[in-house]
């Protein structure tokens, strides 16, 4: 009997060890993941606020900046919400917590007696949403791994219908990268674009400079540019951040 005992001790420690074994490796391979993850959302960031000030400095020297993507709404009657998860759980509160947030905003909306249109980027999401009975307008999957440029003009071309049609705002939700420990849900206005915030913000007064084309043309063609490398960027994080201690909805 005490070796019967022994043998079911032994086979218990090395079971323990072999999943240990398999958790690290799994944790090499997130943390692999989360670096690339921060080195491409660094790539995309100076893009997009350099693009984004193109458009502030154009409106703060008096150039008439109009686009559709500028529109501002009188009467909100239905706002968009992109909710941006990963397809994959195994990441703690990351996709939770934007699901959450995102659900906030739709009910949010409902109780002001407005409608919603739903986009979801990430199986997670989708998959919430569907099974609780969400009308979805557009499901964006299988871009988690390696998002590019061309997945983001993709959910841009989509969002930029809705707001050309009867949504009237669209906000993203998405998870925003402070460091490996720290990561806050996000809860942004995405359309129209803003320029209002950049040109209140005290700043060096820009050098003289000269535009080709023509600061109104410009303008035009800066908007949609803007939108999309906006869109980019919170793409660029959707590779899962954590590591697999957790599963989230």
């Amino acid at each position: 009997m005490p070796g019967a005992q022994e043998r079911v001790l032994r086979r218990r420690i090395g079971s323990i060890q072999n999943t240990k074994k398999i958790t690290r490796a799994m944790e090499l391979i997130a943390a692999t993941r989360v670096v690339k993850a921060q080195m491409a959302a660094n790539d995309a960031r100076p893009y997009s606020e350099q693009i984004t000030a193109v458009i502030s400095n154009l409106a703060a020297g008096g150039v008439e900046v109009s686009h559709p993507l500028l529109r501002q709404a009188t009467d909100v009657r239905k706002v968009g919400v992109i909710a941006i998860t990963s397809d994959r759980g195994l990441a703690g509160a990351y996709n939770s917590s934007v699901i959450r947030a995102a659900e906030r905003e739709i009910r949010q909306a409902k109780a002001e007696g407005r409608e919603y249109a739903l986009i979801t980027i990430g199986k997670k999401a989708e998959g919430y949403f569907r099974f609780r009975n969400y009308h979805i307008d557009a499901a964006f999957n299988a871009m988690t791994d390696k998002p590019t440029y061309e997945d983001a003009r993709t959910v841009a071309a989509k969002v930029t219908e809705l707001f050309d049609g009867d949504v009237d705002t669209i906000d993203l939700v998405y998870t925003q990268f402070i460091t490996m420990g720290s990561q806050k849900v996000v809860v942004r206005r995405f359309l129209p674009l803003d320029t209002d915030d950049a040109e209140s913000t005290p700043r060096d007064p820009a050098p003289p400079s000269s535009s080709s084309p023509p600061p109104p043309r410009c303008s035009r063609r800066c908007s949609p540019a803007t939108w999309r490398a906006g869109c980019s960027r919170p793409c660029s994080m959707l590779r899962r951040p954590s590591t697999p201690t957790a599963s989230g909805p």
